[in-house]
């Protein structure tokens, strides 16, 4: 909770628009299903803007989901889909966990993906 995710990304694309999903790797031992973040990012523009994100880590009867290797599941959740960045240079990510106790054990690690968007295919003009 007091040591935030850092993550700083470079843009020079403002044309095509991206998918942000977050990843967490967690333990068998984690004691929670889910997992809340607050996401501050900060624009060339120096306009923040504040989300509250759940990252769900496992199902209602307790199994977990993602990809998992002996005790250890990766997951990889969707934050914003299609999302246009408005000007080029450095988009600051800050992630911090916004769970009710101070440290989280068994959150062994953490990062963003940022992908392009799929391409919808153009309507046929026939």
């Amino acid at each position: 909770m007091n040591k935030p995710l850092v993550f700083d990304v470079p843009v020079k694309d403002t044309v095509n628009k991206y998918n942000i999903f977050f990843t967490v790797r967690n333990a068998d031992s984690y004691d929670f299903n889910n997992l809340y973040l607050f996401i501050d990012i900060n624009s060339p523009m120096k306009i923040i803007e504040r989300d509250t994100m759940e990252c769900i880590l496992a199902d209602p009867s307790g199994k977990w989901m993602g990809e998992g290797l002996g005790d250890i599941w990766d997951n990889k959740i969707l934050f914003k889909r299609n999302v246009k960045f408005r000007r080029p240079g450095i988009y600051e990510f800050t992630i911090t966990q916004a769970m009710r106790t101070d440290s989280l054990s068994m959150i062994m690690d953490a990062g963003i993906s940022i992908e392009k968007s799929p391409a919808t295919a153009e309507p046929n003009k026939n």
